[in-house]
């Protein structure tokens, strides 16, 4: 506040030579557009700080769950292997309990369970990196809106002096339009690169996901294809995959 308090009480007279005092100059409607763009800014910038903490492979796979399930599974315990599951909730687990809940209906279930589960968390971890597309969409248009009224502003001084305008006078109200547009796209360029990332991290991160959850459910399938067994001996939880 204390700084918001000494850009308004600037020298805001004569030519302005930096950005914050063409904003300043540019009247309530520059200054509501910019702190717009800054509301903006701090949440792609939330976005990104919480995407970093959470999409990550120590969190949707932790360490050693795929090799202690896949052990429990190797000695016939699967509801030993989904109470581990439950007890470690991240996307691998998920994965892995969708298959073991389908063990009933033979390994074509069990595969079938887990590729929709991986389905789902792939969909779900989109839809959160998504608002950073959508913040790197509405950011120029924001900048835009605030150049489009920069620009009504300068062709309204036109209407009013009846054409007797100066060219200096123009120029001043457009580049001072122009800032809102820099603005929105400093905070666009950023968003959509960070949107691009972290779609690129989750699905490498889904495909290993899956590969994990496939060979810890390898004794399953190993089971299913032995002559003399229709299925796995244990009966895996009712409980559902979630």
């Amino acid at each position: 506040m204390h700084h918001l308090f000494l850009l308004t009480a600037a020298d805001t007279s004569g030519p302005p030579n930096n950005a914050w005092s063409i904003i300043l100059s540019g009247g309530a409607t520059g200054i509501a557009i910019m702190l717009l763009l800054v509301l903006v800014s701090v949440v792609a910038l939330a976005l990104v700080v919480e995407h970093l903490l959470t999409i990550r492979r120590s969190i949707l796979m932790p360490e050693g769950l795929a090799e202690q399930v896949g052990m429990q599974l190797a000695n016939k315990q699967i509801a030993e292997a989904d109470k581990r599951c439950q007890q470690t909730p991240s996307a691998l687990a998920v994965v892995m309990r969708a298959g073991l809940a389908e063990t009933p209906g033979g390994w074509q279930a069990v595969e079938k369970g887990m590729e929709e589960a991986l389905a789902e968390q792939s969909a779900r971890l989109l839809r959160k990196i998504d608002y950073l597309s959508v913040i790197g969409n509405i950011a120029p248009m924001i900048g835009l809106l605030g150049t489009v009224f920069g620009m009504i502003f300068a062709f309204q001084e036109v209407a009013n002096t009846q054409g007797a305008a100066r060219a200096a006078e123009l120029a001043s109200g457009i580049y001072q339009a122009l800032v809102t547009t820099v603005g929105g796209l400093l905070v666009a360029i950023p968003s959509l690169a960070a949107f691009a990332v972290f779609r690129n991290r989750v699905d490498q991160l889904i495909a290993e996901t899956g590969q994990q959850a496939q060979q810890a459910v390898f004794p399953i399938k190993r089971a299913f294809q032995q002559p003399s067994m229709s299925a796995p001996p244990a009966q895996p939880p009712t409980a559902g995959a979630h």
